[in-house]
């Protein structure tokens, strides 16, 4: 018989290229797993750094308490001055109340300008103080008293009217299209303007003595400013919830 001898190499080749294809595979997990979870953890990063501009983007929009903001917030705490004046028929004192009321409402939107303070919250807040400002006056202003000028009650019921039908419609067109921003027509400056001068000529005109042809001039023309701006914005409205409903315009 002839004696074999014991292999010392072949035959644990195999069992060495599998422990080292098992060590191999190993070492391809941990760095896949390594691999993931770096992605992972630079995905949360950039994730979490989104969403702190974001944040701060929102801050730096609703930022309240800047100087404009600050000189609304005062325009509008000077109505109730303005209306005491003309209760007590002090209407030098009306007038002034309403000069320093008219030229903060520039100087808040040169300062947000120049100084970069716009923001979402004065965005909001300037027209409405600017609103409650004239809508106040024109009331009050129409108020009867005796041996004083008065704005006629019916320009005083339509211009109110017409503010009430452009919140109106603007709710609507917000509620039904996502609307959020509709600019100005110049109908609609211009019957700003025409309201500011009127309310003007009614105060000095009981300070000194007015027209009454340059009186009723104002009286009327605010009226027919008030009707056709009126109009106007029913018109535009219309024809831009038209082109939104095509798809030619976006909210």
């Amino acid at each position: 018989m002839t004696e074999r001898l014991p292999s010392t190499g072949a035959p644990d080749a195999p069992d060495q290229q599998s422990a080292g294809a098992g060590e191999a595979g190993g070492a391809r997990t941990d760095s896949g797993a390594y691999s993931a979870a770096t992605s992972g953890e630079r995905l949360k990063a950039r994730t979490g750094a989104m969403a702190h501009r974001a944040a701060q983007e929102v801050r730096d929009a609703l930022r309240p308490f800047t100087i404009p903001n600050g000189i609304t917030l005062i325009r509008l705490a000077l109505t109730p001055f303005f209306v005491l004046g003309v209760v007590e028929g002090n209407y030098r004192f009306a007038l002034v109340i309403f000069v320093v009321a008219g030229l903060s409402d520039g100087l808040d939107g040169l300062l947000a300008r120049l100084l970069g303070m716009r923001s979402l919250f004065g965005t909001y807040l300037d027209p409405i103080a600017d609103k409650v400002l004239l809508v106040t006056a024109y009331i009050a202003l129409t108020w009867p008293k005796e041996g004083f000028v008065t704005i006629p009650i019916w320009l005083t019921v339509m211009a109110l009217s017409r503010d009430f039908l452009i919140v109106l419609v603007a709710l609507l067109m917000y509620l039904g299209a996502g609307v959020r921003e509709f600019r100005p027509s110049l109908w609609g400056k211009s019957t700003t303007v025409v309201h500011i001068a009127t309310i003007v000529l009614v105060l000095l005109a009981n300070l000194g003595r007015i027209p009454d042809s340059v009186l009723l001039s104002a009286f009327y023309l605010a009226l027919a400013l008030t009707v056709v701006s009126g109009v106007d914005y029913v018109r535009r409205a219309a024809a831009r919830l038209e082109r939104i409903h095509r798809g030619d315009d976006e909210a």
